[in-house]
């Protein structure tokens, strides 16, 4: 099936100057553990029709496709430069034309060495596997514009590994995306003062990412397309940023290798989901300094779209970046407000209003440290019509917050109880010009916008447990069904 699908040559087409040719390790087995049938009529593939074996040929044995490409790229890690990276242990096995007419990636993780290996074997242990797959399928439903993953193969290694008991299973994954293109991709570039390759790649971005940029007449000067591009990519990145901030969700590692040209969120390692509102919680145990913290996450973001500007400066004017990256705060904050909004039940409300509940349901869960995620699912099970009418009802179910109030009434003197309060006040206040049919719409946007489970880390390892112990995948299959609800 997927060997006959339709490939398109669209990055091999740029030369050898951004990859390498590389071949698939060769593994002892090969047991497909997931198999993402939702992506499938994206490709045009009935997911009845479509075998296992389908799945173990193309993207466990790797028959019948070449070349397969490892792309080059640098970028700045934990702010260091570092110029020896490069796809180590992935590579773009073909890009496919979806249904939707975008132009999408099958990209490796886990399939062996390449030149950018160093000294490292180019596995992905099948926790690895298990991790990105969940993490995901859990952002995607959130909401957040993510890369998907479409297969996971368990291949029968024994790996070794510093931050997982060894030695450990091992598997190959197949990444559906938009683009494995990075910001590093294009430091790569300015690093070797090649400016032309930067403007072709550049070209090659816009042609196939950005397509409400029109391109002038062949030898016309491109610089308003190229400033168009980079304020759009301010936008996107402003948005994703937004979702994972209202999604509660910790990258871990947002070095500028991991982020795509495209705005897309990929690449899960040392990724967390926040048990409360923590702006301090970080994900990457090796994170000693917090640089990558949840709360730092706009932050770094914007800095890493100013480090970009240093080599899309060889075609972009600088003050036309700087003026698109002074953007991004608003781009973020009201992209951010709105999700917020959404998760507690409503589309639009007067601006000062909805900055007003913003913060005070940002202070709340900051000072009970109540779960993040469970809050706004009680509040999507509690929400009733009756709150317009009774003060007493809103949130009168105080169980989440009991653990809280009691620390509170012990440390602080009850303030965390006040502050609930207020909050009960102005969401009571909030409805009381709601008609009934409002007040159903956020009824049904509260269940909507909240699901009942969250992939916190104790629920990845009670999966990962069955696994390892019993070989029990029901787990993490009744995880993902509950994940997509």
């Amino acid at each position: 099936m997927f060997l006959s699908l339709e490939y398109e040559p669209a990055l091999e087409s740029l030369g050898s100057d951004y990859f390498d040719e590389v071949v698939a390790a060769e593994f002892p087995c090969h047991i497909l553990r997931f198999r993402n049938d939702e992506l499938l009529p994206l490709m045009g593939l009935e997911p009845s029709k479509v075998q296992e074996a389908d799945f173990i040929q193309a993207f466990g044995k790797f028959v019948g496709m070449r070349p397969f490409l490892a792309l080059r790229y640098h970028g700045y890690q934990f702010g260091e430069y570092n110029p020896r990276l490069g796809d180590g242990r992935g590579f773009i096995y073909g890009q496919v034309r979806g249904k939707d007419g975008k132009l999408y990636d099958f990209g490796t993780k886990g399939s062996g060495t390449t030149p950018y290996s160093r000294s490292a074997d180019g596995r992905l242990t099948l926790k690895g596997g298990v991790r990105e797959v969940l993490a995901a399928e859990a952002l995607h439903y959130l909401g957040v514009n993510t890369s998907r993953c479409l297969s996971l193969i368990e291949t029968g290694e024994s790996l070794w590994r510093g931050d997982e008991p060894s030695p450990t299973r091992s598997s190959v994954m197949i990444r559906f995306s938009d683009s494995h293109i990075r910001f590093g991709t294009f430091e790569r570039l300015h690093y070797l003062k090649r400016k032309d390759l930067t403007g072709k790649l550049l070209d090659h971005v816009i042609e196939y990412y950005y397509p409400k940029i029109t391109f002038p007449e062949q030898g016309e000067d491109k610089t308003d397309s190229y400033i168009q591009f980079y304020a759009e990519l301010v936008q996107r990145v402003a948005q994703l940023t937004a979702q994972w901030m209202a999604a509660g969700f910790c990258h871990g590692v947002l070095n500028t290798d991991n982020m795509s040209i495209t705005g897309e969120s990929f690449d899960y390692g040392p990724y967390a989901f926040i048990p409360s509102y923590n702006p301090q919680f970080t994900a990457a145990y090796f994170d000693y300094y917090r640089r990558y913290s949840y709360g730092n996450q706009p932050e770094i973001c914007a800095l890493n779209l100013e480090m970009l500007q240093q080599p899309l400066a060889a075609v972009i004017p600088i003050k036309e970046m700087e003026a698109a990256l002074a953007k991004f705060g608003e781009h973020y904050y009201d992209n951010y407000q709105q999700l917020m909004l959404n998760k507690l039940g409503f589309e639009q409300l007067p601006e000062s209003q909805e900055r007003e509940l913003l913060q005070l349901t940002i202070q709340l869960l900051h000072d009970t440290q109540v779960g993040y995620h469970a809050f706004f699912a009680e509040l999507a099970q509690q929400f009733d019509s009756s709150w317009r009418d009774d003060l007493g009802k809103v949130f009168s179910n105080l169980s989440l917050f009991q653990s809280a109030a009691q620390t509170a009434i012990e440390t602080k003197g009850g303030s965390e109880l006040s502050v609930l309060a207020k909050w009960q006040e102005l969401y009571h206040h909030i409805l009381q010009d709601m008609s009934n049919d409002e007040l159903e719409e956020i009824a049904q946007r509260l269940r909507d916008k909240n699901p009942k489970t969250a992939l916190l880390r104790p629920v990845i390892e009670e999966v990962w447990a069955a696994i390892t112990q019993e070989d029990n995948w029901e787990p993490f299959y009744e995880l993902l069904r509950r994940l997509r609800i």
